[in-house]
């Protein structure tokens, strides 16, 4: 029979945040361009923690988190023309915009005023969207991704947020062969950042506190490691070096944004991809000496994830994960342990077939 709930572990108390329970959900009604996925795997982002902890705002509870989606189509809407039934695919951290709007035509629709987050948002009807920890997804085809024959389901899972929000910014901004590409931060993200930096032909630097992930900055392709807490003077070192430097870092505190810019040639640039809940301090000087420009960037859009997956499977590209059960001490220990750093570099949920629903 065709489930007209799902099935999902929430969280329903932040100050109790890596405990949850299994609830049922009625998803938002079913629409013409809509896809039911029932899921396979899902990733555990830093997101996950951040919204569950309240620490970037209080999060509409209870809450599904869960936006590193792959799973396999079980239905489609009559104008779904993308995916069909059986397929697999995957789901972002954006669930739905309005596709209409000049931001949504320019290939912008991550930036869509009307856009939906997979979880902890809601649609203009009033609908919730729960996320990646359930039995099931329904989402618009425009944000529903085949995924390449040549990819594992819990290697690429990572991908749909972590993959993205890298890969985005690096080509955006000119990554390519002639490049000098700095990465900081060596985590969910930044292992992403430097495998992808790597193929794409750019010369890569990895910055990291201490020396003590210099190893697994090699294996990732970097050429270049800076241990910013060890390395006496080295932002003189590599002062005016790099084209751009992409920061994965989720912590705003003792980060040297003035060093990180003079690394920067003239009018380089550096974007922030990590959301530390905390500010960072920086006066105008650092910016003035050499014209340089800090932004930040938001998921991709949907070409952009597409070539990404492409590019993966090509250069048989993964995610370094760890799985763990969908089950309540199986999350708890995802959240936990990713709040604490102590993952490499990617938790991956898997045994989904355990749903009833």
């Amino acid at each position: 029979m065709y489930p007209e709930t799902f099935e999902g572990f929430a969280v329903t108390d932040t100050s109790k945040w890596s405990t949850v329970s299994k609830i049922d959900f009625k998803p938002k009604p079913f629409e013409e361009y809509d896809v039911d996925i029932r899921i396979l795997a899902c990733g555990v982002c830093g997101s996950d923690v951040h919204t569950v902890k309240g620490g970037w705002s209080q999060p509409m509870l209870p809450v599904i988190p869960g936006h590193e989606i792959i799973g396999e189509v079980i239905k489609v809407g009559d104008k779904v023309s993308t995916v069909k039934v059986g397929d697999r695919v995957g789901v972002g951290a954006q669930i739905y915009s309005c596709l209409d709007c000049e931001t949504c035509k320019e290939d912008h629709e991550n930036y869509c005023p009307k856009r939906v987050s997979t979880y902890n948002s809601l649609y203009a009807d009033g609908s919730m969207a729960y996320g990646g920890y359930s039995s099931h997804i329904r989402a618009h085809e425009y944000f529903v991704f085949p995924i390449p024959d040549g990819l594992k389901t819990e290697d690429a899972a990572p991908m749909l947020c972590a993959g993205i929000t890298t890969y985005a910014p690096l080509v955006e901004n000119g990554c390519g062969p002639g490049k000098k590409v700095g990465i900081v931060g060596i985590g969910g993200l930044g292992h992403f950042a430097i495998m992808f930096a790597k193929a794409l032909g750019a010369e890569v630097y990895t910055f990291s506190r201490t020396s003590k992930k210099a190893e697994d900055a090699k294996k990732l392709g970097s050429d270049y490691y800076i241990a910013t807490y060890e390395e006496k003077d080295w932002a003189e070192k590599y002062a005016k070096k790099l084209d751009l430097i992409v920061s994965c870092g989720n912590s705003a505190q003792n980060f040297d944004l003035a060093g990180y810019l003079s690394c920067l040639r003239v009018h380089g640039k550096m974007i922030s991809v990590g959301l530390p809940e905390e500010p960072f301090t920086v006066s105008a000087m650092p910016f003035m000496r050499g014209g340089v420009f800090f932004g930040s960037s938001h998921l991709g859009n949907r070409p952009q994830m597409l070539e990404m997956l492409k590019l993966a499977a090509e250069k048989n590209l993964t995610a370094w994960t760890e799985r763990l059960p969908i089950s309540e001490s199986g999350i708890k220990e995802a959240l936990e342990r990713c709040h604490a750093g102590d993952v490499r570099y990617r938790f991956v949920l898997t045994g989904y077939d355990k749903f009833t629903a």
